[in-house]
């Protein structure tokens, strides 16, 4: 099973490190992971692996927004994802 992570908000030092460093934590394993910068705004999508992770995906994204107050992040499980993305 995999999730989908979004990123967005002002560029600053040490997001993809906070970022992964909290997935570690929960033994969410990072797959995948594209991210841009535009102009000062950061942009980053991640998939990651859950089948291991030690917590649920409503707490991975209460601790990413512990570690990001000021970004915007979304956490979705890839059924959900996908359901969406699917006409």
């Amino acid at each position: 099973m995999k999730a989908v992570i979004t990123v967005i908000g002002k560029d600053t030092v040490g997001i993809l490190a906070k970022v992964s460093g909290v997935c570690a934590d929960v033994q969410a394993n990072v797959a995948e992971v594209t991210q841009s910068i535009m102009q000062e705004f950061f942009a980053m999508i991640m998939m990651v692996e859950i089948d291991k992770m030690t917590c649920d995906i409503e707490e991975l994204r209460t601790k990413l927004g512990a570690v990001l107050p000021e970004m915007q992040i979304h956490v979705m499980h890839e059924d959900i994802f996908n359901a969406m993305h699917n006409i």
